[in-house]
């Protein structure tokens, strides 16, 4: 017997979570976990993998064919640009899951809808890099491009990680103020010196991407007092205050009682320093916004999105 099922995926860098759902109950039955799927990072044929091996392994958890899925909400790391998600899109399409009906969009609307159900609100993610989303009752948002230091973002763990190598290199030449951050990062490389670590970076012996997560332990450093990672935890904070606030007020928004959700990997963590400094910046730049960190895995926003979606498209073909 066929069954009316809707397949839900929040795709990030480190991993890419599935949810097949039962279009009229509402109820999850069948789940997986699979690997990272940015596209920057491992290209869109690699993702496209990725993303189908998750959603086949969902699909055999909940006894479930490609043909009973009636539709998908795919909400994946990267999807910043049209192209990218027109590319990504036709990729994907092309898969049996998949042919009936889908949607690709950025994985920051999973995100606010796993924290807020609010027609005005606003999202942060803080995770590998930095990226956010406003969205208002009338259909309007408000995003960067969230493509790195070229776009005006700053911070998650890429960003992090950068700046751990430049403390470290002026604590290790006298250039800038001692730092334990020195020391953490010969432990991470196993270098015996930043001038080693400087080098392997220059010759492509060594990427920054190696120690991307290890971004909670400079929030660790922070906690332990050390000035340098101090500093670098409230600039974080201060950045998702400044990104959050600046998306309200593209929106009109900046003097509305809206919730901000939190999220990603460092996000969600919710250190005391970080959040202070995010909400230091939006009592000045939004004062009425409330900070919240999301609790709830984003895979479950992903859910609320596609069967919303997948119900519109139902009442309109009926």
């Amino acid at each position: 017997m066929s069954r009316e099922l809707v397949v839900a995926i929040d795709g990030g860098g480190s991993k890419t979570d599935v949810a097949v759902v039962d279009l009229v109950t509402g109820d999850v039955v069948g789940t997986s976990r699979g690997a990272g799927c940015s596209h920057h990072q491992i290209g869109i044929d690699a993702t496209v993998i990725v993303i189908d091996e998750a959603v086949t392994a969902a699909l055999a958890d909940a006894g479930a064919v490609p043909a009973d899925v009636r539709h998908v909400g795919c909400y994946l790391t990267a999807i910043d640009l049209d192209s990218e998600q027109a590319a990504v899109h036709a990729a994907l399409s092309r898969l049996p899951w998949a042919s009936r009906s889908l949607v690709v969009d950025n994985d920051v609307f999973a995100l606010l809808r796993a924290g807020t159900d609010a027609p005005d609100a606003a999202v942060v993610v803080c995770g590998t890099g930095i990226n956010g989303v406003a969205v208002r009752a009338d259909g309007a948002t408000a995003r960067v491009l969230a493509l790195g230091q070229i776009s005006g973002d700053w911070g998650g763990a890429s960003g992090l990680a950068e700046e751990v190598l430049w403390y470290a290199a002026r604590a290790e030449d006298g250039r800038g103020k001692p730092t334990a951050l020195r020391a953490a990062l010969l432990s991470w490389t196993g270098r015996d010196s930043v001038h080693a670590v400087t080098l392997a970076v220059h010759t492509g012996e060594l990427s920054v991407s190696s120690w991307w997560d290890r971004a909670a332990a400079v929030v660790d450093l922070a906690n332990a007092g050390d000035a340098v990672a101090i500093s670098l935890v409230e600039r974080q904070g201060t950045e998702i205050g400044l990104l959050a606030s600046s998306l309200l007020a593209r929106l009109g928004l900046a003097g509305s009682a809206v919730p901000v959700v939190l999220g990603g990997g460092i996000g969600a963590a919710a250190d005391p320093l970080l959040v202070a400094a995010a909400e230091r910046t939006l009592a000045v730049r939004a004062p009425l916004a409330i900070l919240s960190v999301v609790t709830a895995p984003p895979v479950t926003g992903a859910v609320r999105l596609a069967l919303d979606s997948a119900r519109t498209r139902q009442e309109r073909s009926a």
